[in-house]
Order: structure tokens, then C-alpha cells, then sequence
């Protein structure tokens, strides 16, 4: 086949150019105007050269209907060929899914090695339950306005984050993030965190834990909640928490990106969705926007990364097919594809794809997204909830388990109540 040809795939993804069938693929609705309709060409790329007939269905996150649909089809062991996973979703629906291995080695031989983090999730019991994609996977990172955060907190983040220069960014630290928050409240125009149960909670409290080094459950599937760097955290989080928005616990995913396009906000924790869209609706708002990385801890500077993933069912009925369209949608010229249609919003992870002109060329500001993706400094991509054995990691994210601490330390409760509290769930997901 042509497209296989050019990526170098050998047998048994490659399909003669007189090959016939039909696929189905179910994909996340991209939150970005526009991102859905590369991807729906790329596919249709791939359809005409194979002859392979491809029915693409696009599916809303909202009300978890993706997730949703993921059961059913999983149960019913029938529906699309090919969907798409994030997170530990792939291990939740592992019985139910083919062996990716044979796929993602020889994705790998082009695209060069595969995030770390990435590889955690990916990876059940030893092997590949999916292919990792550029299309929607993200890190959150800092969507700054930089003039609020230099007039009201005297921080001066584009110096931190030079558009086309490492990073630097050894002063940004969870402390010095605590004083700007309070003085950033202090003016009117202060952080937009939720604390609610939701992805963007999950994933900046869930990092602010990797932070510190505060792990609630190691690999071994030992509860570990009750350390001193869970303590910290916790006595942190207090802090951080009486900057919020009184109404931040009932927060949802767009709530931060609404309170920063108003032109309230001064920094949330998110891809560049918001400032995409703040780009038509408000460009007053985007043009003062920058980009960079989370604040360090103790223990570091982690970026959460939200990673997806294209599985093939195992009782999909074109299974060679299947997993020529992922190689195909895996590669260089796809992701460049996908990331300039997103407007730099999709992190590829492949650490060697950072170098697409997008980040350096979208704008206003020109070099807004320049540290969007990692680029050189001590920040890491990493997994919330974890070194948890990943189907506890998922119950721990489901029920929002780091922020419920945080937020009940807060309110009154003692880090001896929350730990308590804390260790019973984690006791009874173990036995789940």
C-alpha cells in the first residue's frame, strides 16, 4: 500500500492497493473549531488509497459519552473496530481489547522513543492495549495572563518562558505560586482552580501531590497515605484553597476557560482550548495570554499529561486494516497535521515531534505557545494518581479522591480525619 510504503510497515499491516472492507472509528469530539475536520480528511486519505470504506463517529466527552459508549461496545462485544481511550481506560477495558505490541514497535522505529508517562498508561500488564496518539492528547500547563500576573503579583512570566529560549524558570515555585494567587485575589483578578470533581481538578491538584511526593498508594498496591509529604500537601492545599473562587467546588471543565475569556481571571491550568477560543469571542483576553509550565515542589516540576489512545477491539472484524489506519494516523505527517489544525492545542508523545513550527508561529502573541509543549528545564510529564496500580489509579480519579482531601482539610476536617478518611477509600477500592 502507498501510505504503508511510506511509513516502512512491514506485514501484517500492510494491505495490497486492490485490499477492500470497511472500518469503523469511534474518536473524541476535539473541543477546537476545526480539529475534527483534519482528522476526518487524514482518515479519508488513508480510505482512498487503501479502498478500505471508513464510517468516522465523533463523540462528545460531555455527560461522559464517550466513556459510556467504551462500556457498552465492551459488553456487547460489538460496534466500532477502532475507538479511542485516555487515561487507565484502556486497562479498564482490557479484556476486551486486542495486543497493540506488534503496532506500536514499529511506530516507535519511526517516530523514535514514547513519553515515559505515556508508556505508563499505555501499557497494561507488560503490553500495548492501544496506539499513542497526537490527535487530543495534552498537557495542562499555566494559560497566564501576563500582564495581570506582572502588574498585580510582580511575576514576569514571559521572562520565565522565553518564546524560543529554555525556560527560566527556577523561581516558579508552589510557594511563590501561593503569594501570587493571594495577591493576584487581593486585585480582583485572581487564579481560576477548581475543586470539584473534574478532569481539570484532577489533573492540577493530582499534580501539585506529584509535586510533593505525596503518593496515596505506591505500586505494590500498599496504602500510603499517612506520610509527611501527604501532610505537607494537605497543609498546602488548605492555603492555596482560601484563594479560589467561593464557588470553585462546583466548578465544571469549562468554568476556568469561561473565567479567563471574561477577562477575570488571571491564570488557570489549561491547554490552549480556552485561548483558542478567546481568539474569536475575546482577543483582547488572547493577546495577553502565555504559556509555560507548572510550578516546583519538593519533589519536582511535573506537567500532568492526558494522553490518548487508538485500541482495536478484539472482536473487531478487520483487525489488519484497523491497525494500518492507526500506524497511518501515528505518523510525523499526521501529527503536524493534527497539531496545526488544533492550533497547537494536541501534544504529540513523541518527544521528537516538539520541533513542529506551530508552537513558535501561533499567535496573538507570536511565541505565546513556544513552552506549551516541554522544551528543555526540569519539568517532566507526568500521572496524576499514580504509582497506584492502574485500575485503583482510575477509582482514585473517579472519585476526585487528592481534591475531596484537600477540600475537607479546608473546611475544618484534621489531616488525621482526611488520612483516615482517605485510607478507608483506598482500602475499599483495593477490595473492588
Amino acid at each position: 500500500m502507498a501510505g504503508g510504503a511510506a511509513l516502512g510497515l512491514a506485514a501484517p499491516f500492510v494491505r495490497s492497493a486492490n485490499a477492500a472492507g470497511s472500518l469503523t472509528i469511534g474518536l473524541w469530539d476535539h473541543w477546537v473549531p476545526g480539529a475534527n475536520d483534519v482528522q476526518e480528511a487524514l482518515i479519508k486519505e488513508w480510505s482512498a488509497k487503501e479502498k478500505v470504506d471508513v464510517k468516522v463517529d465523533f463523540i462528545t466527552s460531555q455527560g461522559n459519552k464517550l466513556l459510556l459508549t467504551l462500556s457498552v461496545e465492551a459488553q456487547a462485544r460489538s460496534g466500532h473496530d477502532i475507538m479511542e481511550f485516555t487515561n487507565w481506560e484502556s486497562a479498564q477495558f482490557n479484556q476486551a481489547l486486542d495486543n497493540h505490541d506488534d503496532v506500536v514497535q514499529q511506530v516507535v522505529a519511526q517516530n523514535g522513543p514514547i513519553d515515559p508517562a505515556v508508556e505508563y498508561l499505555g501499557k497494561y500488564q507488560g503490553h500495548w492495549l492501544g496506539v499513542p496518539m497526537t490527535r487530543g492528547t495534552l498537557l495542562l500547563g499555566c494559560t497566564v495572563r501576563f500582564d495581570m500576573l506582572k502588574e498585580y503579583a510582580g511575576v514576569d512570566y514571559q521572562a520565565l518562558y522565553p518564546a524560543g529560549k529554555p525556560p527560566n524558570d527556577a523561581s516558579w515555585t508552589w510557594d511563590a505560586f501561593l503569594v501570587a494567587a493571594e495577591k493576584t485575589q487581593k486585585a480582583g483578578h485572581g487564579f481560576g482552580l477548581p475543586l470539584g470533581n473534574t478532569t481539570d481538578t484532577n489533573q492540577w491538584v493530582g499534580a501539585l501531590f506529584l509535586a510533593y511526593g505525596a503518593e496515596l498508594m505506591n505500586a505494590k498496591g500498599d496504602i500510603t497515605v499517612k506520610s509527611d509529604a501527604v501532610k505537607q500537601v494537605l497543609e498546602y492545599g488548605k492555603k492555596i484553597a482560601g484563594f479560589c473562587t467561593p464557588d470553585a467546588q462546583a466548578w465544571d471543565d469549562a468554568s476556568n476557560n469561561k473565567w479567563l475569556i471574561s477577562g477575570n481571571g488571571s491564570l488557570i491550568f489549561n491547554p490552549p482550548s480556552a485561548w483558542a477560543v478567546a481568539k474569536r469571542d475575546a482577543p483582547q483576553v488572547a493577546e495577553k495570554c502565555w504559556f509555560g509550565g507548572f510550578p516546583k515542589g519538593p519533589a519536582g516540576r511535573f506537567n500532568p499529561i492526558l494522553p490518548r489512545f487508538y485500541g482495536v477491539w478484539n472482536f473487531s472484524k478487520n483487525k489488519p486494516a484497523a491497525k494500518s489506519l492507526l500506524a497511518f494516523l501515528a505518523s510525523r505527517q499526521a501529527a503536524e497535521k493534527q497539531v496545526a489544525a488544533s492550533q497547537g492545542y494536541d501534544i504529540p508523545p513523541y518527544p521528537k515531534f516538539t520541533d513542529f513550527k506551530t508552537w513558535e508561529e501561533e499567535g496573538p502573541p507570536k511565541g505565546a505557545l513556544s513552552h506549551y509543549p516541554i522544551k528543555g528545564g526540569d519539568q517532566k510529564a507526568g500521572v496524576v494518581c499514580s504509582p497506584a496500580p492502574p485500575l485503583i489509579a482510575a477509582q482514585i480519579w473517579a472519585q476526585a479522591i487528592q481534591a475531596q482531601m484537600i477540600v475537607r482539610h479546608f473546611k475544618g476536617d484534621s489531616i488525621q480525619k482526611v488520612s483516615d478518611w482517605a485510607a478507608m477509600e483506598l482500602e475499599g477500592f483495593k477490595r473492588t
